[in-house]
């Protein structure tokens, strides 16, 4: 067994092996087949060629912007031989993908998120994921021959751009990006930021939200999608954006405006006013794979964290970290959040599976908050074991939380998805205290029953609203 495979103290579990019981009646032979070769690709071929990847695209803003590192084709190549390739896809829903159900899926999308690599050497990469979901789900037949096909050949990449900066856009009815129709054309201006994948030499299509009826009565349907090229007249690249002093090159998140910039009436995805349903149908099974990818950023930091507690070179006050207690209880910890985490994920997985994006917004919306809690906790707790080592340069840990703090914003912020599952769960409120207050009428009348005293029972008086004892 190969030394970059080994996972525990037995040697090597496999990863069909490790899922969890209440998902395994989910998972066809096939798909557990196919998660094994995942990591084994992920753990043996992406991870340690990461380090060439980030070498190889260079150290200077415009080198680094320009760069298409020679690795990750050959990653690409060896991933398609294996037959990894477009598996987000789920098989509900779409006949270009790989079959796998959006459960399936998600347990492989958890050892993508432990390399830089592996989700773009698998055609699994954002926002290309979600892209290629709008145009194969949305996109008449012309859209997706003319940008679907080579997206889900690898041969292009794609950017989405809905984020703007000068609104608050957790509320996406405030964008102001206009769309007006001119004839056999569209005219776009306005401007957005936050344009992931707009940096990438290999961009050649937006997927940009904007406004074509701001006077509608509906709010949730003055906004449209349209296909526009990247090199279309009009369009200005002022910036990429940094996270943290990252700036995910050769990815990128772009602050482009847009003036006077015409497509073709022929590009916009599915008619006027449908763009929040596109968009809702877009984000939903992305935060399953974002959730999913966290998860496996959260198992890569705890293995770091373990490998550091276990080093015989590094012993404050002359003993192992190991031997530490508050450093075992974090372990401990991390373990439980990590699992509970996924079971919450898979469990979203399966409603998705079961009904649609829609019919599992509770649960999306749970591991939307919850995941990147979970993933920024553990990562954090192995920067603290590493001390100085754990903010640099020199482990992985610096990098992964500032891609890790990015998910309780993107997709929609914490609060948002909060706010929602607040107010849905308060409307159960007034059932609940119908039938408390029944069950403790009822309560009294058995006591009467049996002889049995009442004084000690609260009683919520329904006319004055007030509390007395009966």
């Amino acid at each position: 067994m190969s030394e970059l495979l080994i996972n525990s103290h037995n040697g090597h579990i496999s990863a069909s092996q490790r899922i969890p019981p209440i998902a395994r009646p989910f998972v066809s032979e096939r798909a557990a087949k196919t998660l094994d070769i995942v990591e084994k690709f992920v753990e043996e071929e992406c991870i340690p060629a990461d380090a060439v990847y980030l070498r190889q695209i260079g150290k200077t803003t415009e080198e680094r912007f320009s760069a298409h590192p020679q690795m990750i084709e050959e990653l690409k190549e060896k991933a398609r031989k294996l037959g990894l390739w477009n598996m987000f896809l789920p098989k509900a829903h779409f006949k270009e993908g790989a079959g796998f159900s959006n459960l399936e899926y998600g347990l492989m999308a958890e050892y993508l998120g432990k390399s830089r690599t592996a989700s773009e050497a698998t055609n699994c990469a954002a926002p290309d994921t979600g892209n290629m979901e709008v145009l194969a789900k949305y996109g008449n037949e012309q859209q997706k021959r003319r940008w679907l096909d080579p997206l889900l050949e690898g041969k292009i990449r794609s950017a989405f751009l809905m984020t703007e900066p000068q609104v608050a856009s957790s509320d996406a009815t405030n964008i102001e990006m206009t769309i007006t129709r001119d004839g056999d054309s569209y005219v776009l201006n306005g401007q957005k930021w936050w344009s992931s994948g707009a940096g990438d030499p290999r961009c050649e299509i937006y997927i940009v939200l904007g406004k074509t009826d701001k006077n509608n009565p509906d709010k949730y349907k003055q906004q449209s999608v349209i296909l526009v090229p990247h090199n279309a007249p009009g369009i200005t690249i002022h910036r990429m954006l940094s996270v943290f002093g990252y700036d995910d090159a050769p990815h990128g998140h772009g602050h482009i405006t847009f003036e006077n910039v015409r497509v073709p009436a022929g590009n916009m995805v599915l008619g006027e006013g449908r763009g929040f349903e596109i968009i809702q149908g877009r984000l939903g099974p992305g935060r399953i794979h974002h959730a999913m990818r966290s998860i496996g950023a959260a198992e890569k930091a705890l293995e770091w964290f373990l490998a550091r507690l276990n080093d015989p070179a590094k012993k404050p006050f002359g003993e192992q970290l190991h031997k530490h207690g508050v450093m075992l209880e974090r372990v401990a910890r991390s373990r439980i959040e990590i699992d509970a985490a996924r079971l919450a994920v898979l469990n979203a997985a399966i409603k998705i599976d079961e009904s649609t994006a829609k019919g599992a917004l509770k649960e999306i919306a749970e591991v939307k908050v919850l995941v990147p809690e979970v993933n920024l906790t553990v990562i954090d707790r192995a920067i603290q074991a590493y001390g100085g080592a754990g903010v640099s340069q020199d482990t992985p840990l610096a990098s992964m939380y500032a891609s890790g703090r990015t998910m309780r914003i993107v997709d929609g912020p914490d609060e948002v998805h909060l706010l929602q599952l607040g107010r849905n769960e308060n409307k159960r409120g007034p059932a609940h205290k119908s039938r408390i207050e029944a069950q403790t009428k009822k309560g009294q009348e058995l006591c009467r029953k049996y002889g049995v005293s009442t004084d000690d029972i609260l009683h919520l008086n329904r006319k004055s609203g007030e509390s007395s004892k009966l």
